[in-house]
């Protein structure tokens, strides 16, 4: 736990900070352009001076496609001083589904370590009891390094905390989940034994916690399959034979002992008619919930606050891939009021004005000029950029947020959306290009059939755990059609096909069951046009209308479900 002394420095820092905000901003930003002025990607703009307003002058916005080049030369084994930033090496992160690369330097690994270390302070001031004993039951995964063409090892953030000494060092302590657990590539094995400890230790925990909300509930609905056994071990202290990961055991052995009164309680607590409240029954010690419930995890917190029994959901951070950047400063609000305040010693930000339109939100960065952190107007939204050490500048992170006020000189912001992705059920983004790509190739088959896809449009299903990708499609015969009708085989085909052309994370989360079989739905003729009399009657223009590939308005799904007139699914998980 974080000493008294600890906790009060960490308050006193973010108060600093706030206050200080466009003092370091600038200073951060001096510090990024001394350093990297001389590297090949800031010569072509800067020509070695480390000047502001000809960096904000010169630099042009870019997104991951435009630096992916100077990022591969670099996984290539060129010298990275030489390309983007001066210590840069090779971590992982994803952008819209898709796996990439990304700069990571020790620099931004120190950054993390003060970003949670003032997450914690700000926790333990509002849930208190800072020198009370107790163990956090957090669900980790690690996921497996990627080799980069030069033999670098190349980890996600998350990993590379997970592997750190520091970490290591205080997870016995701390965790209920030995290391062994979170590193097991087995992501079943490895839940059914994060829980298992977690029942063990039941009587240390004070919170339960994992990245997001998705990730709980999902673990909530895995033990809701599993309590049995999960109770039948500890009864017995021996570990169920499908359990074949050698760490798993190996942690087990080290650690269960027989414990048949445990199995009992548990029991009995399962068997009751209703979970509401089951968390706080079976960890009767837990302060709060910690997980990401803003954004598109919004959609899992009424559920989760059924099982939780009144336990606060605390939204603690906003991050990306490309850094942690914001900070819940009241960390019990309810999720749907949770306000981010940016760390002006991050990185450096800037913000590209939203203009918000009647149908989909669009921003302009050639004809709109980016403000600095401090000069963005409250109820605007905006889409970021960062600029960083790591060597990315004016990097557009894809996220667009809303200010809502200031604490200090800062400002604080809600999460609104990903600029240009459609869809998402759980953790992971698919882009419009993703979707039109996937259904291209699956309409091909429908000509079998006799059959021609002539509109379509999507949603994410969340109406159950785990969610699923929903494609509305209208249909018409092809002239000369002798009469064929729609043919199951082949329209789950068209489900698998689909499925088989998104990116790796949706595969990859399609066949770990985080993500639930494609469904396509076929809507009478004359659907599409109803839709657009729905949006023209909200503003939209007839003249420029076009069918968003993603619905979101529930008016406009109300209009599509109930003109459906048949629904297949795919069979198969896609191949990964």
């Amino acid at each position: 736990m974080m000493e008294t002394n600890e906790y009060e420095s960490g308050l006193n820092m973010l108060e600093e900070l706030t206050t200080n905000a466009q003092q370091i901003q600038d200073q951060l930003m001096g510090e990024i352009l001394s350093r990297n002025a001389g590297t090949e990607y800031l010569r072509r703009f800067l020509h070695g001076q480390a000047d502001k307003q000809l960096f904000k002058k010169n630099v042009p916005i870019v997104s991951y496609e435009d630096i992916k080049p100077y990022i591969d030369r670099i996984a290539n084994g060129e010298a990275s001083s030489d390309v983007l930033s001066a210590e840069t090496f090779i971590g992982t992160g994803t952008s819209g589904g898709q796996p990439k690369l990304i700069p990571v330097t020790a620099e931004s690994a120190n950054r993390m370590t003060m970003f949670n270390a003032l997450r914690w302070s700000l926790v333990l001031k509002h849930v208190g009891d800072i020198d009370e004993a107790g163990k956090r039951m957090e669900l980790m995964f690690a996921k497996p390094e990627v080799e980069t063409p030069c033999g670098l090892k190349a980890s996600a953030v998350s990993t590379r905390v997970f592997k750190g000494s520091s970490f290591r060092a205080i997870l016995p302590k701390l965790y209920t989940s030995p290391f062994e657990t979170i590193f097991c590539p087995d992501t079943k094995q490895s839940m059914y034994c994060q829980l298992l400890f977690g029942l063990m230790q039941r009587d240390e925990v004070f919170m339960i916690g994992s990245i997001f909300a998705s990730t709980i509930l999902r673990s909530i609905k895995f033990f809701e399959n599993n309590w049995q056994e999960l109770c039948s071990n500890i009864r017995t202290g021996q570990l169920s034979d499908w359990i074949t990961d050698s760490g798993c055991r190996n942690a087990a052995a080290s650690i269960m002992k027989p414990n048949s009164d445990l199995a009992d309680l548990i029991e009995n607590i399962c068997q009751c008619k209703s979970w509401d409240g089951i968390i706080r029954k079976l960890w009767p010690k837990t302060k709060y919930i910690g997980a990401i419930c803003t954004g598109a995890m919004m959609q899992y917190t009424a559920e989760l606050e059924f099982y939780c029994g009144g336990l606060p959901l605390v939204s603690g951070f906003y991050g990306c891939s490309e850094g942690a950047n914001g900070i819940n400063l009241e960390p019990l609000c309810k999720p749907s009021d949770v306000s981010y305040t940016f760390l002006p010693n991050a990185v450096y930000y800037e913000f590209i004005p939203i203009e918000e339109e009647s149908v989909e939100m669009k921003s302009n960065d050639k004809d709109t000029e980016p403000v600095d952190l401090v000069n963005v107007k409250p109820g605007r939204c905006y889409e970021l950029l960062v600029t960083s050490s790591i060597g990315l500048y004016r990097y557009k992170v894809g996220d667009v947020l809303m200010v809502t006020g200031f604490h200090n000189n800062t400002p604080q912001f809600q999460f609104v959306g990903r600029q240009n992705v459609s869809l998402g059920v759980d953790v992971e983004r698919t882009s419009e290009s993703d979707i039109l790509k996937a259904v291209t190739e699956a309409k091909i088959l429908l000509d079998q059939l006799g059959l021609i896809l002539t509109e379509y449009t999507s949603y994410g299903d969340t109406s159950s755990t785990p969610g699923h990708y929903v494609i509305f499609w209208e249909l018409k015969a092809k002239e000369g059609n002798n009469g064929k009708e729609l043919d199951p085989k082949v329209m789950e085909a068209c489900c698998s096909r689909i499925e088989d052309s998104l990116h790796f994370t949706y595969r990859m989360y399609r066949k770990e069951n985080i993500i639930a079989a494609l469904e396509i739905r076929i809507v009478k003729q004359g659907t599409f046009e109803a839709l657009m009399d729905y949006f023209v009657s909200r503003g939209a223009s007839l003249s420029q209308y076009k069918t968003p590939i993603c619905i979101k308005p529930k008016e406009a799904l109300k209009i599509l479900d109930s003109r459906v007139i048949a629904k297949f699914f795919s069979h198969k998980a896609p191949t990964i």
